[in-house]
C-alpha cells in the first residue's frame, strides 16, 4: 500500500549514493540539495561508489546516519547493491535513472528521461513495497555467497553472455553490447544437465541452456520475457530455456520477441496464442523459490552482473522487503 511521504521536517535528511562514472555528479548533487531545501529537510549526505565498494558499505554508512530516504544513481549493479543493503530496513529508496539498463526503473514504469523528476519524488512522492530476491550460490570448492537481486538472475548461457560482453563496448553503446556477448557465447553454447525444484513441486531433471529466476519480467528494448511478472506479488517467476538445435532457438526468439512482447498485448493476439500448440523450448513456472543443482560449475548472473560460477543455487523471495519511491499518482506494477 502506498504511503504519503510529502510531509517535511527540518529533522529529516536524505542521502545520495551515486556512481561518479555514470552520472553528472555536480548537477545531480545540486538537484538533491535544491529539493532538500524546498522540502525543509536538513542538508543531504553524499556517498560515492568505488570499484572496491559498488554500493554495499556506503549505503550502510548512509543508513547509520538515520536518513529518511536514500537516492541511488548508477547502473543496474549499483541499484542492486544499494537495494541489498536497504532490504528490510524500512527506509525508502528513490531510483534516479542513469547508466546502461535501468532495468528496475523500467519495470517499475518510473520516468527515465528526466532525473530531476525522481529526485523530486524522493521528497514528495509515495513509497510502495516491492519484493527482493536472494540467491545463495555454492561454488565448486564448497564456498557459499548470498546476494540479493531485484530484477532477475540466472545460471547458464545468459550469464555467459554477460561475462563475454566487452565492458568498453557496453560503455559506448549500452545494452546493445550484449548482442556481441550473445554472439560470442552462442558459438560455444552447450546444454547442461540440471536438477531443479520449486517448493511444493516435483523434482525436475533437464538439459538446459539457462535457468532464469525473475522478480521482474521486462528486458531492454521493450522485450517482455515474463509479461505476467510483478515486483510485488510475493512470487518468483522461473524460466527454463531448453531449445533443441536452430529451430529451438527460433522458438525461443518467437516466444520472447513476438508472442510475449507483441501478441499478448492484444486480444486477437492472445486468441491466436490460445490456439497454438505449445513447444518445450521455453518453460515457465511460478512459486516461492527454486533450488537448482548442476554436475559442474556454470556462470551465474544477478541483475546483469556476473557472479562467477556455481554448482548450486538456492533462490528465495523476501516479499515487500524494499520500499521504493515513485511520483505521486504513478502506480507501480
Amino acid at each position: 500500500m502506498a504511503q504519503d511521504s510529502s510531509s517535511s521536517s527540518s529533522r529529516k535528511r536524505a542521502a545520495l549514493v551515486y556512481n561518479p562514472i555514470k552520472v553528472d555528479a555536480e548537477t545531480l548533487r545540486a538537484s538533491v540539495v535544491d529539493e532538500s531545501k524546498k522540502a525543509g529537510w536538513d542538508e543531504p549526505l553524499f556517498f560515492e561508489t568505488t570499484v572496491e565498494d559498488i554500493g554495499y558499505e556506503v549505503t550502510r554508512e548512509a543508513l547509520s546516519n538515520d536518513v529518511d530516504v536514500v537516492l541511488v544513481a548508477g547502473g543496474d549493479g549499483t541499484v542492486r547493491a544499494v537495494s541489498e543493503s536497504m532490504s528490510g530496513t524500512g527506509v525508502p529508496l528513490a531510483i534516479v535513472p542513469s547508466g546502461t539498463g535501468n532495468l528496475l526503473a523500467r519495470n517499475l514504469k518510473l520516468p527515465l528521461s528526466n532525473p530531476a523528476t525522481m529526485v523530486k519524488a524522493a521528497f514528495t512522492g509515495e513509497s510502495t513495497a516491492i519484493d527482493v530476491g536472494w540467491a545463495e550460490l555454492v561454488r565448486e570448492d564448497g564456498d557459499t555467497e548470498k546476494r540479493a537481486f531485484v530484477v532477475m538472475g540466472g545460471m547458464g548461457l545468459d550469464a555467459a553472455m554477460i561475462a563475454n560482453t566487452n565492458p568498453q563496448l557496453k560503455k559506448s553503446v549500452g545494452w546493445v553490447a550484449y548482442v556481441d556477448g550473445a554472439a560470442r557465447s552462442l558459438a560455444d553454447a552447450k546444454p547442461f544437465r540440471v536438477m531443479y525444484q520449486m517448493p511444493g513441486h516435483k523434482l525436475h531433471s533437464a538439459r538446459v541452456q539457462s535457468v532464469l529466476f525473475a522478480n521482474c519480467g521486462q528486458l531492454p528494448a521493450g522485450l517482455d520475457l515474463i509479461p505476467e511478472a510483478s515486483v510485488s506479488d510475493g512470487a518468483l517467476d522461473v524460466v527454463v530455456f531448453q531449445p533443441k538445435g536452430t529451430l529451438g532457438w527460433l522458438l525461443v526468439w518467437r516466444r520472447v520477441a513476438w508472442d510475449n512482447s507483441v501478441l499478448k498485448r492484444f486480444r486477437a493476439g492472445r486468441k491466436v496464442l490460445s490456439l497454438r500448440t505449445r513447444d518445450s523450448a521455453v518453460r515457465y513456472s511460478r512459486g516461492a523459490g527454486i533450488e537448482v543443482g548442476a554436475e559442474s560449475a556454470h556462470p551465474v548472473q544477478l541483475d546483469g552482473d556476473e557472479f562467477g560460477e556455481a554448482t548450486r543455487i538456492t533462490v528465495t523471495l523476501d516479499a515487500g522487503a524494499l520500499l521504493v519511491m515513485a511520483p505521486k499518482g504513478l502506480d507501480i506494477p
